[in-house]
């Protein structure tokens, strides 16, 4: 029953912040994190594709551990790898309704020094 409430009040807080709406045409960075693992998809809303993305799911990454600081870094690291790929440079940081802490503040730090902007 608890996880059911933390879902209704994650969808709720997703659809107050409406992030979609502010990132003025540029692509948004979204963070999903689970107990296990944690995602980073980077998104035109406007052409509606993912043009970039990464997480521990990964082969490459499964290898140590996935739910830790450490992998997140990782992630972070391989998601602004990517998007320099991809030819972007200036994302929206969209962390959904987690806290700007631990896995998702490291996701987000390592995209920066990665050459991500924000």
């Amino acid at each position: 029953m608890a996880s059911t409430n933390k879902l209704v009040e994650r969808r709720r807080l997703r659809n107050r912040t409406q992030l979609r709406k502010k990132s003025f045409g540029r692509p948004r960075l979204s963070v999903h994190r689970t107990n296990q693992h944690i995602y980073a998809q980077i998104i035109d809303d406007v052409k509606g594709v993912t043009l970039a993305a990464a997480s521990t799911v990964e082969k490459d990454l499964r290898e140590d551990a996935t739910s830790n600081i450490g992998a997140a870094t990782k992630v972070g690291q391989l998601i602004a790898e990517r998007a320099k790929a991809a030819g972007v440079a200036q994302v929206v940081f969209d962390r959904g309704a987690f806290l700007y802490h631990g896995r998702v503040k490291a996701l987000a730090e390592a995209a920066r020094e990665g050459g991500l902007d924000f």
